[in-house]
């Protein structure tokens, strides 16, 4: 599949979006904690590690900035924020989730990749950041934001641990509207992907739970709106291949 990519600034939304995760916190941490061992091994092989070019073109979108401390919230095993050690030089960053698993293989990963002096990680909440105001020059999540709690709380979190003039970077899936990729994602995404992640992962039920909160998630103009309503400025958004994935930045 070529990849193929359109970048928009902001228009007005015409509606807003449901903020809230019908799921538990706590159903949602031990969710994770659980098929962490093949995490990784599920998202580069059920993307045909497209998720990989997908979070090196995001993370282009922040050289402008030249951030030097950076929290990547819901890091997962940490693959946004090494990425972004990487691509951006900083001098600090900090990967922040919920399921201490995840954690634990990207403190492994950081040590392998001899990034352990630059990636840390520790465990949070996205709803109640750890953090005083004011702390970073960046704040990123890669398919991350869509499993908070309360995404408006979130994202005013993650505002007001943002340095003034300093920019949120958010990667997550979207719903594309072209015939027949919708057609064709949407049967991937509510057939195929729920049966293999379920085999390998030997966890059915916690990839029926991720399709379903793709579906869920407010994408394109209706998260924008969601930026602009935390208090964020000069919102824009990236699509990429035929709308699967979509960046989205704004400023503090």
């Amino acid at each position: 599949m070529p990849l193929i990519e359109s970048f928009e600034f902001s228009q007005p939304a015409e509606r807003g979006p449901a903020t809230r995760n019908t799921y538990e916190p706590a159903y949602v941490r031990s969710l994770f904690n659980r098929i962490a061992p093949r995490y990784d091994l599920l998202n580069h092989l059920l993307s045909s590690g497209i998720d990989i070019w997908w979070r090196k073109r995001a993370i282009r979108r922040l050289r402008f900035l030249q951030p030097s401390d950076i929290l990547d919230v819901a890091t997962g095993t940490g693959d946004f924020a090494f990425e972004a050690a990487r691509s951006l030089s900083p001098k600090r960053v900090v990967g922040m989730d919920v399921a201490e698993n995840m954690l634990a293989l990207g403190r492994e990963k950081a040590e392998r990749k001899k990034l352990g002096h630059i990636v840390s990680f520790r465990e949070g909440t996205a709803e109640k950041l750890p953090f005083p105001e004011d702390s970073f020059d960046a704040v990123l999540s890669a398919f991350g934001v869509r499993n908070f709690s309360d995404l408006d709380t979130g994202l005013l979190e993650m505002r007001r641990v943002l340095r003034p003039g300093g920019a949120v970077l958010i990667l997550e899936f979207s719903h594309p509207h072209a015939f027949p990729v919708k057609q064709l994602y949407n049967a991937y995404s509510q057939t195929l992907l729920p049966a293999l992640g379920g085999l390998i992962s030997r966890d059915p039920e916690a990839y029926r739970y991720l399709p379903s909160t793709i579906g869920e998630f407010p994408d394109g103009e209706d998260f924008l709106e969601c930026l602009r309503k935390a208090g964020f400025r000069s919102t824009r958004r990236l699509s990429m291949t035929f709308g699967i994935a979509t960046a989205y930045d704004a400023l503090k």
